[in-house]
C-alpha cells in the first residue's frame, strides 16, 4: 500500500510540476529517480499517462482520469493524519503552501505567517510570491490570496479585507523636483508602476485610476517599484502597509487619490474539510486583519 501511495504522490507532482525537474525539485528527489518511477506505474497500468512535448509532461486522457483519484487518496490521507494529530491535542503540523501577489506576500504575510509558526513548531509554512495568479486546481498552493474573487473553478472564496494606496515619493526625490500641487502636475515626472502589458488582474491598474498612461520606470513587481521610489527614482502607487517599511517616503496628494482594494483567501472546493487547512485559515485571516490595521495606523 505504501508503495502505491508512493507512485501517486509522485505522479501527482509530475502532474503539478510538468516536468520531471519541477517534480524532483518538490519531492526532492533525482528527475531521474522520478522518471523511472512514473515508467513503473505506467507499466503496471498499462497505459502512458504523460505525454512529453518541449513544453514539459502533458497529461494524457489515462493521466487525466488518474488525476482525481490520486487527488482524493492525498485528501483522504491528510484527514486521516489530521484527525489522528487533532486527538492527541497537536497542534498544525505539515507543511502548508499559500500563494499570494508579492505585494502581499512582502510586506504582510512574514510577519503573520511567523506569528502561526511560531506557536506551531511542527508547522512548515512556504509562501509563493508571483506576480500573477496562483493556479489552485494544478495545486500549485494550498490557499491563495487574490486581488479579486474567481467567478469561475471548483473554489472557496472568502473576503479577507480592505486595504488602501497612495501615491508616494521619496523625502529627496520631492526635494529636488518640481512641487506637486495637483493632478496635472504628474505630468512633469517619472511614474514608477507595473509594466502595462503585464498586468495580470484590472484591479491592479492603478495609473489608469488617475489619468497616467506613461510609466517611465516598469516593473511586474511590487517589490521593484518599491524599492525604486526608495532609491528616488520617481513616484507611484503604494500599499498604506508597506510604507513603515521605508521611513523616507511620503503620501502626495492624498486628499486627491485614494485607492481601496480587497484581499480574498482562496481555496479549492475539495479542501473543505481538511482540517489542518481551516485551522491554517482561520488563523491566517484572523493575522492578516490584525496586521494591515496595525501597519495602515503606522501611515
Amino acid at each position: 500500500m505504501r508503495e502505491n501511495w508512493d507512485d501517486l504522490r509522485i505522479f501527482l507532482a509530475v502532474a503539478r510540476g510538468d516536468s520531471l525537474s519541477g517534480a524532483g525539485r518538490a519531492l526532492r528527489m533525482d528527475p531521474a529517480t522520478v522518471g523511472r518511477r512514473v515508467a513503473r506505474l505506467e507499466e503496471s497500468l498499462g497505459q502512458p499517462l504523460f505525454a512529453k512535448s518541449p513544453q514539459g509532461y502533458a497529461l494524457t486522457e489515462a493521466g487525466a482520469r488518474l488525476l482525481s483519484h490520486a487527488e482524493t487518496a492525498e485528501r483522504a490521507l491528510g484527514q486521516g493524519t489530521q484527525a489522528v494529530r487533532g486527538a492527541a491535542g497537536e497542534g498544525m503540523s505539515g507543511q502548508i503552501r499559500i500563494g499570494a501577489p508579492d505585494g502581499c506576500a512582502n510586506f504582510l504575510l512574514p510577519q503573520v505567517v511567523a506569528e502561526i509558526a511560531a506557536e506551531n513548531p511542527e508547522l512548515e509554512v512556504q509562501i509563493v510570491a508571483l506576480p500573477r495568479i496562483v493556479n489552485l486546481s494544478r495545486r500549485e498552493a494550498d490557499l491563495a490570496i487574490g486581488v479579486s474573487a474567481p467567478t469561475a473553478g471548483r473554489l472557496v472564496v472568502q473576503k479577507l479585507t480592505d486595504y488602501r494606496l497612495h501615491l508616494a515619493a521619496s523625502e529627496a526625490y520631492l526635494a529636488q523636483h518640481p512641487p506637486i500641487r495637483t493632478l496635472e502636475d504628474l505630468r512633469d515626472h517619472r511614474i514608477v508602476g507595473y509594466i502595462p502589458d503585464m498586468i495580470f488582474d484590472k484591479e491592479l491598474d492603478y495609473l489608469a485610476d488617475i489619468g497616467l498612461e506613461r510609466v517611465g520606470l516598469a516593473s511586474n513587481s511590487v517589490s521593484v517599484q518599491f524599492h525604486w521610489l526608495r532609491q528616488s527614482a520617481g513616484l507611484g502607487i503604494v500599499h498604506d502597509f508597506a510604507l513603515p517599511a521605508a521611513p523616507g517616503l511620503r503620501k502626495v496628494l492624498a486628499d486627491r487619490v485614494e485607492l481601496t482594494r480587497s484581499f480574498y483567501l482562496i481555496r479549492h472546493a475539495d479542501d473543505r474539510r481538511l482540517g489542518r487547512l481551516d485551522t491554517f485559515a482561520r488563523a491566517l485571516v484572523q493575522g492578516v486583519r490584525r496586521e494591515l490595521t496595525r501597519l495602515e495606523g503606522l501611515t
